[in-house]
C-alpha cells in the first residue's frame, strides 16, 4: 500500500507519522511519500519520520520529493493537509477582520472565507492530477475550511472524504471522564465541520445508552472551562458544542478577547520554528511534548482510520466524516457537505440516519450552508460581489458596512493568491 501526504513538510507530519507507526496493523504501508514544495522543511520533517519509523519497527518506507504528480504516482490514497499562504496569510485571516468589528479565526467567518477563496483552486488542481495519475485513489481532506473544501472535491467527481480532529477529540475525552475504551463510545455528532453540537453519547454502539446527561451533570464544569462558554448555557442546551461554536455564542467577547493578544498564527509560527530544531536533531526519533500545543491532536489516529476503511483494509465501522448529506438532513440540500457519522466502507462513506435535529442547530446550520454555497462559488468563479455576498450572508458578518469593509480588506491581503484580483 502506498500513501502520499501533500503538505508533508507540516511540522503536523510527525503526528500523522507516529501514528502510522502505533497503528501499522490497522494501516500495513508499504510507502510512504511526503509531498511539500518547501524542500528545507521537508527534509528535516522527513529525517525525523524515518527516525520515528525506524525506533518504532516500522518496515514502510519513507520518501520526500517536491514533484506532486511522482510522489501522487500509484499512490492509494492521498492526504491533503496543505496551508496555501502558509502562517503570514493566516496571520492576516486573523487579524484584518477585527478592523471591522468582527472574529478574526482561519475557518470561520471572514477569515476563514479568504483561506477558502485561495484553498479551492489549489486543492482542485492538486486532486485533478491525482486523477490523472491514479483515478482509483483516495482523497482525505484535513485541509481546512474542511467543509468547503471537501464540498468543491465531490463537485468535480473526485473520491474525496474530509476529515476532521474534532470528533475524536470528544470521544477521546468523553472515554476518560467515563472510564472507558475510545472505542466503545459512540457520538451523536451533528452538524457543519467547525459548526457540531454533540447531541448524544452512547455505549456500545449507535443504538447504545445515551450517557451524555450524566456526562454534564458530572463533568459540566470542565467541559464548560474546555470550551470557555458558561456551564449554565451547557445545561441550558442539553448538548455539548464543538469549541468553535463559542464565536457564534460569544461573538463580542471573543473579538474584544482577540484584540488584546497576539494572533493564534503568531503563537503557532513561535512553536514551528522551534519545532523545525527540534526535527533537525538526528538523535530525535519520536514526536515532540511541544508537538501536542501545536493542534491536531488524535489527527492521526482519526486518518489511520478512515483510510484503513476506505481502502479496505479494517479500521473503524463508524466514523465522524465530512461527505454529501444526500438526504440525512432533510432541512439542508442533498450536495451539502454535513459532518456527521458515516458507515465507511471501501464504497465511501454512507451517513448514518440522524434524529430530528433542534430548530435552534439546524437555523444556524442552514444559514452557514447559505454561506458556504456562495463562497464556494466565490472561490470558483472570483470577482468582488461573489465574495461580498459569501460575507453578507456569513451570521458573523451579515451587515452590508461590515461586508463592504470585510471585502475590501480580503481582497487587499490576498490579491497575490486570487488570480482574478
Amino acid at each position: 500500500m502506498k500513501l502520499a501526504v501533500v503538505g508533508g513538510g507540516s511540522t503536523y507530519t510527525p503526528e500523522l507519522i507516529d501514528g502510522f507507526a502505533r497503528l501499522r496493523d490497522t494501516l500495513p504501508i508499504e510507502e510512504l511519500v511526503l509531498v511539500d514544495p518547501a524542500l528545507d522543511r521537508l527534509e528535516l520533517v522527513g529525517g525525523l519520520a524515518r527516525r520515528i519509523f525506524a525506533k518504532q519497527g516500522h518496515p514502510g518506507r519513507i520518501t520526500t520529493t517536491d514533484d506532486l504528480d511522482a510522489g501522487v504516482e500509484g499512490a492509494d490514497a492521498v492526504l491533503l493537509q496543505l496551508r496555501v499562504g502558509g502562517q503570514a496569510a493566516r496571520n492576516e485571516d486573523e487579524t484584518w477582520p477585527l478592523e471591522c468589528g468582527c472574529v478574526g479565526q482561519e475557518t470561520t467567518g471572514a477569515g476563514g472565507l479568504a483561506k477558502a477563496l485561495r484553498t479551492v483552486p489549489v486543492v482542485l488542481d492538486i486532486a485533478e492530477r491525482v486523477r490523472r495519475a491514479n483515478p482509483d485513489a483516495w482523497i482525505i481532506d484535513f485541509t481546512n475550511p474542511v467543509g468547503i473544501v471537501t464540498r468543491a472535491l465531490l463537485q468535480a467527481g473526485h473520491k474525496a472524504v474530509g476529515l476532521c480532529n474534532v470528533a475524536i477529540g470528544f470521544q477521546r475525552k468523553f472515554a476518560g471522564m467515563l472510564g472507558v475504551s475510545p472505542s466503545d463510545v459512540h457520538l451523536d455528532h451533528v452538524g457543519l465541520n467547525h459548526l457540531t453540537w454533540e447531541t448524544g453519547v452512547r455505549l456500545g454502539g449507535p443504538e447504545g445508552e445515551n450517557v451524555l446527561p450524566k456526562l454534564l451533570a458530572e463533568h459540566g464544569d470542565t467541559l464548560a472551562d474546555t470550551l470557555r462558554l458558561p456551564r449554565e448555557i451547557l445545561d441550558r442546551l442539553g448538548v455539548v458544542p464543538s469549541y468553535y461554536l463559542r464565536y457564534f455564542y460569544a461573538h463580542d467577547e471573543v473579538v474584544r478577547e482577540l484584540g488584546t493578544k497576539p494572533s493564534r498564527a503568531a503563537e503557532v509560527a513561535e512553536m514551528e520554528r522551534e519545532l523545525l530544531k527540534m526535527y533537525g536533531d538526528p538523535e530525535l526519533d519520536e514526536k515532540p511534548e511541544l508537538l501536542a500545543k501545536r493542534g491536531g491532536a488524535y489527527y492521526s489516529e482519526a486518518a489511520v482510520d478512515l483510510a484503513a476503511s476506505l481502502l479496505g483494509g479494517g479500521g473503524s465501522t463508524y466514523q465522524v466524516v465530512n461527505t454529501y448529506n444526500r438526504g440525512t438532513l432533510p432541512f439542508l440540500p442533498d450536495d451539502a457537505v454535513i459532518e456527521v457519522q458515516a458507515a465507511v466502507g471501501h464504497a465511501g462513506a454512507t451517513p448514518l440516519p440522524v434524529a430530528p435535529v433542534d430548530p435552534l442547530y439546524a437555523g444556524l446550520m442552514a444559514n452557514v450552508t447559505a454561506y458556504e454555497d456562495l463562497a464556494l462559488e466565490a472561490a470558483l468563479r472570483g470577482g468582488r460581489e461573489r465574495v461580498f455576498r459569501a460575507l453578507l450572508a456569513h451570521p458573523l458578518v451579515g451587515q452590508y458596512a461590515y461586508a463592504e469593509g470585510l471585502t475590501d480588506r480580503l481582497i487587499t491581503h490576498n490579491r497575490e493568491h486570487l488570480a482574478w484580483a
